[in-house]
């Protein structure tokens, strides 16, 4: 709009409508521009919260193995191979490792000999430990089944380099009243996984992080793609549910960008393996014995 003043001069006091819009596309472009980089530094973010988690569950594995010469059982139950259901004792490596992870009460209250499913053990199976989540992970930090509050846990030990059930007989670290020990790692430690990340699976989701089920055990038989849930315990419309095999464990997954999943190996340190790792390479990662070292860079 253009006055005058009392001179008889011309000023403008507002803008015009096209400097409106070429304002307005500016701004709209710089945003465009933005957005991607702060979305990028959010999830690297979170990725490095990720890798600190994963990091002090492992080092808090170590702990144990320090004080009681062996890694914890990665479940604890008379006998196998473990079912995916809330039946047995399936008492979980995560509850073992609790005193190190700064989580005294929750162990002292936890009555293993009652079982993973006890009632008695009901405040326990709800507790949320944060160190527990990954902060990319879109699933809810707990579910409701049969009015029981259950929290959920995105990390999940290594029970055997293929996909197997979870038994006695496995070749990973953590498998079935399993104690293995440092010299029981024979490819040796910094070539073997000993946990990593997992995907939220609506049909387990009821079993929580003191179950050792594939709740908080997966193998390195395959690395699985990200599904999209709608977290209310049932696959959204466009994604086919599968048969249910109740000694299928599956294997790890990330929520990640980039195709990269966290993990932790036995000799403490935390790296990112990528999806496209050669499958026979990441079942060398899975199994501590079988005399293969796996080929860099992975």
């Amino acid at each position: 709009m253009v006055r005058y003043n009392a001179k008889g001069s011309r000023y403008s006091k507002a803008f015009t409508l096209v400097e409106l819009l070429v304002v307005i596309a500016i701004i709209g472009v710089l945003v465009g521009l933005l957005l991607p980089a702060v979305q990028a530094a959010r999830e690297a973010a979170r990725r490095c919260s990720c890798v600190n988690n994963i990091t002090q569950i492992g080092l808090s594995l170590h702990n144990h193995e320090f004080h009681h010469e062996s890694f914890p059982a990665g479940v604890i139950n008379p006998a196998g191979p473990i079912l995916n259901e809330s039946q047995g004792i399936h008492i979980s490596w995560v509850v073992q490792i609790l005193p190190y992870l700064e989580q005294n009460a929750l162990f002292r209250l936890c009555d293993q000999a009652a079982g993973a499913y006890a009632p008695v053990n009901k405040p326990v199976r709800g507790a949320r430990i944060s160190v527990l989540r990954c902060p990319s992970s879109p699933s809810p930090n707990s579910v409701v089944s049969q009015d029981n509050e259950i929290a959920l846990s995105n990390y999940a030990g290594c029970h055997h380099g293929v996909e197997s059930p979870i038994n006695n007989d496995n070749n990973g670290i953590l498998f079935l009243n399993s104690k293995v020990r440092f010299d029981d790692i024979y490819d040796g430690s910094s070539n073997t996984i000993l946990l990593s990340e997992h995907l939220f699976d609506a049909e387990i989701s009821d079993l929580g992080w003191v179950s050792g089920t594939p709740s908080t055990l997966r193998n390195t038989g395959t690395l699985e793609i990200y599904k999209q849930y709608d977290f209310t315990g049932a696959v959204a419309p466009d994604q086919k549910a599968t048969p249910v095999d109740l000694t299928h464990v599956g294997g790890f997954g990330s929520h990640h960008g980039g195709g990269l999943i966290n993990v932790s190996l036995a000799d403490g340190s935390t790296r990112a393996v990528s999806s496209n790792v050669e499958p026979s390479v990441l079942q060398q990662l899975g199994n501590r014995s079988d005399g293969e070292i796996p080929k860099n860079p992975w």
